[in-house]
């Protein structure tokens, strides 16, 4: 059975998650802004001719290909839990770009790619790196390899732009994952990469426990606009998915950590020596620059009055159950699979 099932409006599906990442590297292009998010996007795995991993079209390829039109060098940052195979294969040869995957390596995981040793070939060697790492990373274990390797790479390769893809997935109690991180250890990743002060476009990915994928990219749109949101859920359509404790910030698992300070200390030590023996920031010949999507938007497109005088706000109370309490039982997403009493 394939990951990638043909499904009604699938081209449209494309059309619109990509459309948006691209949409926000040319509002980056033009210093429209200094940050785009765009959570529907970060389909890392897709290649060039295949649909991969629930991925159909990376959008994180095209998006760093329009970044390119103006920024010698960009950054490309992944912490979902599978390795960014799609986007590293597509900058594998080029300095232009750098990648970066923390994400978990072996036990026959997908897609089995991200050694430590894939670092890239000809004009990209050195500038693929990769973090694998294993079941139960917690918070400060993953906070103590990625702080230091940024600083290393932000000092060396000075990029002018970076996409960060945010994939939910490793996130503690994910269906497909095996990390142990909070939201405040998944958010810490975002509030560091948003501190160098770099235009930066923002993308979801994986996130297979759908109420926490929710919570996780709330909070971290919360991070990057620095606003404080309080743990308690507020009401809305779909509280119920929240129960039993309808609370924003997640409990970690009580589960061991298999990546040892040995194995870390070892992983952190061979990625900054690759790094160091890099030649700086790498240079770029003036070439003919590509000119910029001519975006073409439909002014009765659906969300194109979002936060304006036409939008169509929904009526308060609407989908609620009584009194906005619920009944303390979470209800079950059509999308998900609840095999037993113990299942995510």
């Amino acid at each position: 059975m394939t990951d990638c099932p043909i499904f009604d409006g699938l081209f449209e599906f494309a059309q619109l998650y990509t459309g948006a990442s691209i949409d926000g590297a040319i509002k980056l292009n033009n210093s429209e802004t200094d940050i785009a998010i765009n959570w529907s996007g970060g389909l890392h795995h897709a290649k060039k001719s295949e649909a991969s991993g629930f991925c159909y079209i990376n959008d994180i390829v095209l998006a760093i290909l329009e970044l390119l039109k103006v920024h010698a060098r960009v950054l490309y940052i992944d912490i979902d839990v599978h390795h960014g195979d799609g986007v590293e294969e597509a900058f594998y040869c080029t300095d232009r770009v750098m990648t970066l995957s923390l994400h978990k390596f072996g036990d026959g995981f997908f897609p089995g790619t991200g050694h430590i040793k894939d670092v890239g070939a000809k004009e990209g060697t050195g500038y693929s790196v990769n973090a694998p790492l294993t079941d139960g990373m917690t918070d400060k274990a993953y906070e103590d390899i990625f702080k230091p390797v940024m600083d290393k790479i932000m000092e060396i390769f000075r990029p002018g732009a970076i996409v960060l893809q945010c994939g939910a997935d490793s996130l503690t109690g994910d269906r497909l994952g095996c990390f142990n991180l909070t939201l405040k250890g998944h958010a810490e990743c975002v509030k560091y990469v948003k501190s160098f002060g770099v235009p930066t476009l923002v993308l979801g990915g994986g996130g297979y426990t759908i109420r926490n994928v929710a919570r996780c990219w709330a909070y971290e749109t919360s991070v990057l606009l620095d606003t404080e949101i309080p743990n308690e859920i507020p009401y809305n359509d779909y509280f119920e998915y929240f129960a039993p404790d309808f609370q924003l910030h997640l409990t970690p698992e009580p589960k061991d950590n298999l990546n040892t300070a040995v194995s870390l200390e070892a992983a952190r030590t061979e990625i900054l020596q690759q790094l160091q023996q890099l030649q700086g920031a790498p240079s770029v010949q003036m070439q003919e620059v590509p000119p910029e999507f001519d975006l073409k938007k439909d002014i009765n497109a659906e969300g194109i009055n979002d936060g304006g005088a036409e939008d169509d706000v929904r009526e308060q109370g609407n989908g609620r159950t009584s009194k906005g309490k619920g009944d303390g039982t979470r209800r079950a997403h059509p999308a998900e699979f609840y095999d037993g009493d113990k299942d995510n």
